[in-house]
């Protein structure tokens, strides 16, 4: 019998662990007032966010940019002012910068970012295996505005069956380890 309930117990953690990178990822955007996309990975995040726009999702991007962060002495900020300027959509999209480090503290800088354009409805685009922790974030931590979300997938850094690449396992973990922080200690302080 007690065998039974050990091989019981190590296949459900088998099942749960083959499961994990899938549980991590939601791809359901909804029509939305604005797109918002988060600070970090910025090729594949905003190329997402202009595809959605392009597709009638919104009619607006709200874009987060590391506030102090510089690359070649230029501030990301003036960098990513230039990207929108060179850009057909340009009047489209609204550049935010960001100075928080963790996506719970980005929350209230967007939010203030997202209220300036009038914003009810907000598009979170974000990495793929980001999206159900900041997707939880937001709506626990602005509860007057209704929030869905894409994924921007990379297929360098994350792809749902992790076990196959090392890379893919060391995201699934990190980000495990953030959202276990987040549901257990985080989102209550």
């Amino acid at each position: 019998m007690a065998k039974r309930r050990i091989v019981a117990v190590a296949l459900l953690v088998a099942w749960i662990a083959y499961r994990s990178g899938r549980f991590l990822v939601i791809d359901e955007p909804q029509r939305s007032d604005t797109i918002l996309v988060l600070a970090g990975e910025t090729d594949r995040r905003s190329a997402r966010a202009l595809e959605l726009l392009t597709q009638g999702y919104a009619s607006h991007i709200v874009l987060d940019v590391p506030g102090g962060a510089t690359a070649f002495g230029t501030s990301y900020v003036q960098l990513a002012e230039k990207w929108v300027n060179s850009l057909p959509q340009a009047s489209a999209l609204t550049v935010c910068p960001i100075y928080g480090l963790s996506t719970k503290a980005e929350t209230s800088e967007a939010e203030a970012c997202v209220r300036k354009v009038g914003a009810n409805s907000v598009l979170i685009v974000t990495s793929d295996f980001h999206t159900r922790r900041a997707l939880s974030i937001f709506r626990r931590q602005i509860q007057d505005r209704t929030f869905s979300v894409a994924a921007a997938r990379d297929p360098a850094q994350f792809g749902e069956s992790w076990w196959q690449h090392r890379q893919w396992a060391k995201t699934n973990f990190d980000e495990w380890t953030r959202l276990v922080w987040w549901e257990l200690v985080d989102r209550w302080l």
